[in-house]
């Protein structure tokens, strides 16, 4: 991929892409959008202490734990749907099919979520669905024993399975709370490795001396997603907390103290004074 809007041009693309009118008008849209990305030149190389500095970035800390956590609940049973279809006398084609239905609702909840964490502008109401979708399924799940019907089974765990899909709102939350190209690139990979070690965590969950039902491990899902609720709500309240103090010290200097802050100040990122956080 070229490395910019202005770079399209090479041997085999003579012309480029855009004409020169067209690379100005993007480059001011991108700069408009978001200043940060002109301070980095997107080629430059990441120093041992930026990425220090990026890690000790504590603002950024409530996404990351998010990003552990907020795929837990619904992961053993989305890793154990076909195995546990089959324990419920179901043949490999027949559950295989039923996992259909799932992935479908998966994909159509996935649009909303994003549609709607536009419409509301707020990445916390759009996210903490997937938890309010999940704790009523897994309570449900909770109370099933031998004698429950078969196919209230796979309905309840095709609804558990058919999530909202809300990761990609969280990387993009992550990625404009970062707000500078030093930070986004590596809280982008730290949130990711924080959603890998989540998946390590519920791969554990479901153990072999708990099937076909996983009574305990159900019980620990309800806990966990539970928390999840209560995390949501913290981060919500933690990074308004955040804006307020800074709108406050903003709104108390005068157009001159502003100007120069703006001038002279070495925060950066989501360190600067005239930065707000999204949530």
């Amino acid at each position: 991929m070229p490395a910019g809007p202005t770079q399209t041009k090479a041997w085999f693309r003579p012309k480029g892409w855009f004409t020169e009118k067209e690379e100005y008008i993007m480059v001011n849209r991108i700069l408009r959008d978001d200043p940060s990305k002109s301070d980095m030149h997107n080629r430059e190389g990441l120093t041992p202490r930026m990425i220090l500095e990026a890690l000790k970035d504590w603002r950024m800390w409530p996404l990351y734990i998010l990003g552990m956590t907020h795929l837990i609940p619904v992961g053993p049973p989305q890793a154990y749907l076909t195995l546990s279809l089959r324990n419920l006398g179901f043949t490999t084609t027949q559950a295989n099919l039923l996992s259909i239905p799932s992935t479908v609702l998966g994909m159509l909840l996935l649009l909303f979520t994003a549609y709607f964490s536009e419409v509301v502008n707020s990445r916390v109401l759009s996210t903490i669905i997937l938890q309010i979708w999940a704790l009523p399924m897994l309570i449900a799940l909770y109370t099933f024993n031998s004698n429950t019907s078969q196919w209230v089974y796979f309905a309840v765990v095709s609804l558990i399975t058919g999530y909202p899909y809300i990761h990609p709102i969280q990387v993009a939350w992550a990625s404009r709370n970062s707000y500078s190209v030093r930070t986004r690139t590596i809280s982008a990979s730290v949130y990711n490795m924080f959603v890998q070690a989540g998946a390590i965590i519920y791969a554990n969950i479901y153990k072999a001396d708990d099937k076909p039902l996983y009574k305990r491990g159900n019980r620990d899902l309800i806990a966990i997603c539970s928390m999840n609720i209560v995390l949501y709500i913290g981060t919500f309240f933690f990074y308004r907390e955040i804006n307020k103090r800074r709108d406050k010290r903003w709104k108390a200097m005068d157009e001159k103290q502003r100007q120069e802050y703006l001038e002279t100040t070495k925060d950066e990122g989501n360190k600067r004074l005239d930065f707000q956080f999204a949530y």
